[in-house]
């Protein structure tokens, strides 16, 4: 199994290491894995195309390592634990080898189909353990997996499907999460109506056992085509870079970005990262409160912990259902060991009163997880006292879907914490702040843009379908680096606090959307002349959405139009995206060269106008004035 690290002192010697020889380092996590054939060179890379190839003509199946290689030692220990919405229903349980032989069924149902190595796989399901199977069914036969988040719309639906060309799409009838009931194949068959013509097959899990039309030719019920499957199923040899999946990230230009990961390095990178930040023991429940739809859910719900033999549970429901204390009740029930939510979740719950926490015995939590965004001090506090009763350590987190894992957090107990602050790097991460002119700034208690050295495993390898895109996103800012997109801080004792996207990205509740991809939509609406969006500090999601717009001529009912706008951005995009103010103005500040100044339109959305800079080089500075005069800040 993975090496476990003990002590700071361990830490600081294995992070060495992994600096002076990162390919004896790498190596020596590698071995500890199932290979069908062993690498002929551990490392080929270049930053300037780029280029990445890890465990260079590495042979195995990712699956043999999450499942085959545990049956013999732990066969009959849980592997998925399912905790359904209803608080009131029964867990549903899946052994190591009751997974494996699911897996196998589906994915012998998945070739019966047409689908062959290669081949690329939508899934767009709620957080049902089918999920997690199809999933790991894909990877065994070899298909490419594409997980979207089943709260997107058709429309965003549809265009993932389209740019990786997938051949099927995967869903369930419905999705329940609280109160609501949510027709995912309706929003499926509206995808299947824009243009998505690579599509063959539809799989639809009965989930709720709802109505729903399989008049369509390709539809076909996923009990039916898997029931009465062989549970052998063969693992396809892959090499270590052959694709493993994509997975969709909002980028500053409104088209997504298809993150490719591949099967060698992904796989050694997320069982180190997992063993090492939650500090997993064999016996452990360990819960990662995320959705598969993004990257938290596909390395640390099931990859992660699945490779180190982890005992890993799904929850289906939302935090707020029944009541606020859903998180603590299911960690008393389930004696959970380690928890790993957002600090969105961690805000709203805290909102809500300490009375929800409070009746639950949370004495079985060892270790403590933050994700997706900065958690700031009121909420890290909070977490700490309340939840983790001062003795829990908090992990705070930082990665990104691009790198695959976790790239600096804390690593149980054996690090130092700081509120507010992501901590050190990872053994094998060699981060560095850069200045604008592309200056490496030394030392401690310095601030500027975060990029990385030196490839680590998981690293992202391309955009699908655009390596173009890739190479200007990530490697052209700075010559031989990985840039991040985010703004950081080194603290006097070299820890990191990172401080947010620089680019125009906003992260609401974790989740990151391109600025352009809201505007997009926006602009979709026919009274809408030019929109701008911006990200505002917000007491719950971390970040909201204020939007600027310019509309053909005055609006009559101005809340009517609201709520048709806020309608038009959950179609294109889904309600994640929706605008949380709406400013109407009668123009955007912009530069001669017709550039819109976002600077400003951030400064005035978060409330603070005191200093906006000098304003009379713009092409039309007067309309700031109005714009600060008419703004809807409390």
């Amino acid at each position: 199994m993975t090496h476990q690290i003990k002590s700071l002192d361990e830490y600081k010697a294995a992070y060495q290491r992994s600096v002076d020889d990162p390919e004896a380092f790498w190596a020596e996590q590698a071995e500890t894995f199932h290979w069908r054939k062993k690498w002929d060179k551990v490392l080929d890379w270049n930053f300037s195309e780029p280029n990445v190839n890890w465990f260079v003509n590495g042979k195995l199946n990712i699956t043999e390592n999450c499942l085959d290689r545990h049956l013999e030692t732990r066969g009959d220990q849980v592997a998925i634990l399912f905790e359904p919405n209803d608080p009131d229903a029964d867990n549903i349980t899946y052994t190591y080898k009751e997974l494996h032989a699911e897996v196998c069924k589906v994915a012998n149902a998945m070739k019966a189909n047409g689908i062959e190595k290669g081949d690329r796989v939508c899934f767009y399901m709620p957080m049902v353990p089918e999920l997690a199977i199809g999933v790991l069914a894909c990877a065994r036969i070899g298909a490419v997996h594409s997980v979207v988040f089943a709260g997107f719309s058709a429309q965003a639906l549809a265009d993932r499907i389209k740019d990786a060309s997938c051949k099927a799409v995967i869903c369930s009838d419905y999705n329940v999460r609280g109160a609501k009931n949510i027709p995912v194949k309706k929003v499926v068959d509206e995808a299947l109506k824009m243009d998505t013509d690579s599509i063959e097959l539809v799989l639809v899990h009965k989930n709720t056992g709802g109505d729903v039309d399989m008049s369509d030719s390709r539809a076909k019920w996923w009990h039916e085509e898997v029931d009465g499957q062989s549970t052998e199923c063969e693992a396809e040899e892959m090499d270590s870079e052959d694709m493993l999946f994509i997975l969709y990230t909002s980028g500053s230009t409104g088209k997504p970005k298809g993150v490719v990961h591949t099967c060698g390095g992904y796989m050694v990178y997320t069982a180190y990262s997992f063993k090492n930040v939650f500090q997993y023991e064999e016996g452990d429940i360990y819960w990662c409160t995320a959705d598969i739809g993004w990257i938290t859910g596909h390395s640390y719900i099931v990859y992660g912990p699945l490779l180190s033999g982890a005992t890993t549970v799904m929850f289906e429901g939302v935090p707020t259902y029944p009541d606020a204390g859903r998180f603590w009740q299911v960690c008393e029930k389930l004696k959970v060991n380690q928890f790993y939510t957002a600090p969105t979740a961690i805000r709203a719950l805290m909102a809500q009163g300490d009375q929800y926490v409070d009746k639950y015995d949370l004495s079985s939590i060892k270790v403590m997880g933050s994700v997706g965004e900065p958690i700031n001090e009121e909420a890290w506090e909070w977490y700490y006292e309340k939840i983790g009763k001062k003795k829990a350590p908090i992990v705070d987190t930082w990665w990104q879907t691009e790198t695959g894992g976790i790239m600096i957090g804390g690593l149980g107990e054996h690090s130092p914490m700081k509120p507010a602050h992501a901590g050190y790097p990872l053994p094998g991460i060699q981060p560095c702040l850069m200045d604008a002119d592309g200056n490496e700034l030394e030392g401690n208690d310095v601030e500027g843009l975060l990029c990385v050295k030196y490839p680590w495993p998981s690293i992202l390898r391309t955009t699908y379908g655009d390596h173009e895109r890739c190479r200007q996103t990530y490697f052209s800012a700075f010559k031989d680096l990985y840039f991040t997109g985010d703004g950081a801080r080194r603290d006097k004792d070299g820890m990191y606090r990172i401080i947010g996207r620089v680019d125009d990205v906003i992260n609401v509740s974790g989740h990151r959307m391109g600025t352009a991809e809201v505007e997009n939509a926006i602009n979709e609406h026919e009274l809408v002349v030019e929109s701008a969006v911006v990200g505002y500090p917000h007491d719950i999601k971390g970040q909201g959405i204020y939007a600027y717009i310019i509309t053909a001529h005055p609006v009559d009912d101005e809340e009517a139009f609201r709520k048709e706008l806020i309608n038009v951005v959950k179609e294109e995009i889904g309600p994640i995206a929706k605008p949380d103010k709406i400013q109407i103005v009668s123009g955007l500040p912009k530069t001669r060269s017709g550039k819109i100044m976002r600077r400003i339109l951030r400064k005035v959305a978060s409330g603070d106008t005191s200093n906006l800079g000098d304003t009379s080089t713009l092409l039309n500075p007067g309309v700031v004035d109005e714009i600060k005069d008419n703004a809807l800040v409390k």
